[in-house]
C-alpha cells in the first residue's frame, strides 16, 4: 500500500498526475511563447510536476535508479523555477532562468513519458525493446530539439508586463 492505495492504483494515480502536469506544462509553454505569465496555469503546472517527481520516490525500490536521478534534477529545476517566478517575479536574469528551468522540467517529464511508452506500449516496444535502438533515440532527439528551440524562442519572446 502506498498512500492508502494498492501499487496498481498508485501507479495509475502517478501516471494521471504526470499526464496532467505535462498538459499544464504545454499550456504554460504556449503562454511563454505568447508572452503571457498565465499565473493560474503556471501554479498548476509547477504543483503537478513537483508532485509527479516526488511521488516517484514512493514506489518500492532497492537502489537508486535513473528515474530517481531525473526526479532529483527535476525537483531542483522546479525549486529554481518557483523562486524565479514567485520570489523574484521574473525580474532581470530570473526571467530566462525561469524559462529554462520550467521548460527543462517539462522536458524531463516528456522524456520519461516517451521512455515509459517505448517500454510498456506494445506497438512502440517492438521498435525499441531495450531503449537503445534508433527509433527511441530519434524520438528523444526530435523532442529534445523541439524543447531547445522552444526555450530559445521563449527567451526571445517572453516579456510579461
Amino acid at each position: 500500500m502506498i498512500l492508502g492505495m494498492s501499487l496498481q492504483s498508485f501507479t495509475v494515480f502517478h501516471l494521471i498526475l504526470s499526464m496532467i502536469g505535462i498538459a499544464f506544462g504545454f499550456i504554460v509553454a504556449g503562454g511563454i511563447l505568447a508572452s503571457n505569465r498565465l499565473p493560474g496555469w503556471t501554479a498548476l503546472f509547477l504543483l503537478t510536476t513537483i508532485l509527479t517527481s516526488a511521488t516517484g520516490f514512493l514506489f518500492p525500490f532497492t537502489k537508486l535508479l535513473p528515474s530517481h536521478i531525473v526526479a532529483i534534477i527535476s525537483l531542483v529545476l522546479l525549486a529554481v523555477a518557483l523562486y524565479a517566478f514567485y520570489a523574484k517575479d521574473l525580474s532581470g536574469v530570473w526571467r530566462p532562468v525561469y524559462i529554462v528551468t520550467a521548460m527543462r522540467a517539462l522536458w524531463f517529464n516528456v522524456f520519461v513519458l516517451i521512455a515509459q511508452s517505448f517500454l510498456k506500449v506494445g506497438l512502440l516496444n517492438v521498435y525499441a525493446p531495450t531503449g537503445a535502438e534508433p527509433p527511441f533515440a530519434i524520438t528523444q532527439g526530435v523532442v529534445l530539439v523541439f524543447f531547445i528551440l522552444a526555450i530559445i524562442a521563449g527567451i526571445r519572446r517572453f516579456r510579461p508586463a
